[in-house]
């Protein structure tokens, strides 16, 4: 199935998500941001998609669910089956028990259930090239966010060189420098 983008943001909105406050404006705003971010690094269509719409079931930093995980069905039929795949996996990643590990254990714990996937390279590329834009996005709009947790996350970042693609890490580079 090809991605229904236009249904996607239309569901976005329905959702509220042009209300709700997010570094940089509005949720809708921010995951727009994200979106165009992954097609100029030119992520495949699933991550731009993820992209998109990487929040609505909430995430481990922000906790705003805009579509219930028992809805997964409705998202998947707007979005692919591919990239909400991915967007479920980013909503339900447990940030504390799979980031410092990623590179290594190749494993993602989901916060809902407790279980860890592992995943092969092109499932750990897309997530780590989803996650390190996410993250470029917020560090960007939110001075505070960079103070606090800049260092971390470009520590972090660097361990995940082998996953993510090379624009998404020059971007990370540029946009994290060391100092």
């Amino acid at each position: 199935m090809t991605p229904d983008v236009a249904g996607v943001r239309a569901l976005l909105r329905e959702r509220g998500a042009e209300s709700i406050e997010h570094p940089g404006g509005t949720l809708y705003a921010h995951l727009v941001r994200v979106a165009d971010r992954l097609t100029g690094h030119g992520g495949p269509d699933h991550v731009r998609v993820a992209g998109l719409a990487h929040a609505v079931y909430g995430t481990d930093g922000f906790d705003v669910v805009l579509v219930d995980r028992a809805d997964r069905e409705l998202v998947r039929g707007v979005a692919g089956a591919a990239a909400e795949s991915l967007i479920y996996r980013y909503g339900a990643c447990d940030r504390s028990r799979t980031w410092r590990a990623l590179a290594t254990s190749r494993r993602v714990v989901d916060r809902f259930t407790g279980t860890a996937e592992d995943l092969d390279d092109a499932a750990l590329r897309d997530f780590a090239d989803l996650t390190i834009v996410n993250e470029l996005d917020v560090v960007e709009h939110s001075a505070e966010i960079a103070a606090r947790h800049g260092a971390a996350l470009r520590a972090v970042f660097a361990t995940w060189e082998p996953l993510a693609t090379p624009a998404v890490l020059t971007d990370a580079r540029r946009t994290l420098p060391t100092g």
